[in-house]
């Protein structure tokens, strides 16, 4: 196994810096135990951008967020 790893080193420090940068990003996603999680929070984060912007919902600072939630706690 190191044999192996050691050519597969080898033959990535050949690649450019970003063909490095963009193998390193698909060993690291292959990581990943659970896409469909990521995917869900792909189409929530979506989902929650497009009411911000539509105006479906109203954002208020975090001092202001706080605020509400230690006056809820009281």
């Amino acid at each position: 196994m190191g044999n192996q790893l050691e050519l597969l080193e080898a033959e990535a420090l050949k690649l450019t810096p970003g063909e490095r940068a963009a193998f390193a990003q698909l060993l690291l996603a292959s990581l990943d135990e659970d896409a469909e999680l990521e995917e869900a929070w792909a189409a929530e984060t979506e989902r929650r951008i497009a009411e911000i912007e539509s105006g479906a919902v109203r954002v208020i600072s975090i001092a202001d967020a706080l605020a509400q939630v230690r006056a809820a706690l009281k």
